[in-house]
């Protein structure tokens, strides 16, 4: 296992209420995405350093985006399937984290029906699922883009009002599906009595994360590891928070066993505009990369059609004791290192074939 993996999933065990899990059996949806599989690592290392016995069992589309070390693990069961088909397993599952759900803006914004119907019927069908095995707990992944554009404050909090979301713009559909799929997820618990919760994740990146999926954050890290000048086309002034994957996963866990609410907001406590964030990566670059404004205000990117908005995670923090561990810095340094070392072993396998 990658050295940084290892250590996030040894930090994140030492955070978290773990016993819950020994000898259970537990649904990942969407495990070859970054926050799917690194509670997969995190599940692995409880087996292989605290015998926990748990089972394992990973949904994914395409088994050849999963790790070796995740496909030879005889603890480990794979559910090849789309979530938007039903499940049938014969087997018992006691938890469920429904993970899967297209990350990428250039996804959403070139195919937003299937955007909305991964996460409308996906998570109808992992609910149907959690329903027929009675699970001890469920959780559903959702977004900061719930809460849509503020009209009033700033900040988003889990009781406060919602902002605008326009139905009718279809890259607004991954929007619209997650809200969808969290009424889903109240519905289920009120009318039947599983025991669910949903997150709201700010903008998560790390180690897994893909650097071509679109995003500014992607975007910047793809230009520092291939040793590029970062080129921004507008001044960036939108503040947002980016959370290091492992303070995200640390808190998926807190949730889904100690929580006693179904929603909770998961932010970093640093806000930082995209032009820092651009300078930060900078200075992460060994003086490889260097920032070049060139605005054109003509463009139009695959972003969701609201820009403001920051999640409080004062109820998280309050009532779980959770809080991040890496800054923007110290999170962005990790994921670098890792980026450039997968690289390098990529490289070397590629020249190992040829």
């Amino acid at each position: 296992m990658n050295k940084i993996i290892y250590e996030d999933c040894l930090d994140i065990i030492k955070n978290i209420d773990y016993e819950k899990f020994q000898n259970k059996s537990f649904l990942i949806t969407g495990a070859s995405g970054m926050l799917g599989s690194y509670i997969s690592y995190v599940l692995k290392v409880l087996n292989d350093e605290f015998n926990m016995n748990i089972h394992i069992i990973l949904n994914v589309r395409d088994k050849n985006k999963l790790n070796e070390e995740l496909l030879n693990d005889h603890n480990v069961e794979l559910i090849i399937q789309d979530v938007i088909n039903p499940f049938k397993y014969d087997g018992n599952i006691d938890y469920i984290v429904h993970a899967a759900s297209p990350a990428s803006p250039k996804i959403m914004t070139l195919h937003p029906f299937e955007t909305n119907i991964a996460n409308t019927i996906g998570t109808y069908n992992t609910l149907m699922l959690a329903k027929e095995k009675n699970v001890l707990g469920y959780l559903f992944i959702s977004s900061r883009e719930v809460y849509g554009e503020p009209i009033d404050s700033d900040y988003f909090t889990e009781d406060g009002m919602l902002g605008y979301v326009n139905p009718l713009v279809p890259r607004n559909s991954y929007a619209e599906g997650k809200k969808a799929a969290e009424n889903m997820c109240v519905s289920m618990k009120d009318e039947y009595g599983i025991n669910t919760k949903i997150v709201r994740l700010a903008h998560t990146y790390g180690p897994g994360m893909s650097v071509f999926d679109g995003r500014v954050q992607a975007d910047f890290l793809k230009n520092v590891i291939n040793h590029e000048d970062i080129i921004m086309k507008s001044e960036g002034t939108s503040i947002r928070t980016y959370t290091y994957v492992a303070d995200a996963v640390s808190a998926i866990f807190k949730v889904l066993l100690s929580s006693k609410d179904i929603v909770y907001n998961i932010a970093d406590d640093t806000e930082i505009s995209i032009r820092e964030l651009a300078e930060v990566l900078v200075g992460l670059s060994n003086n490889q990369s260097k920032l070049i404004m060139k605005i054109d205000n003509s463009l139009k990117k695959g972003t969701a059609s609201f820009t403001k908005g920051i999640l409080s995670n004062e109820k998280i923090k309050k009532e779980l004791g959770w809080t991040p561990k890496y800054n923007v810095h110290d999170g962005f340094t990790r994921t670098i290192e890792y980026l450039r070392e997968d690289v390098l072993c990529n490289t070397k396998v590629m020249m190992m074939k040829h």
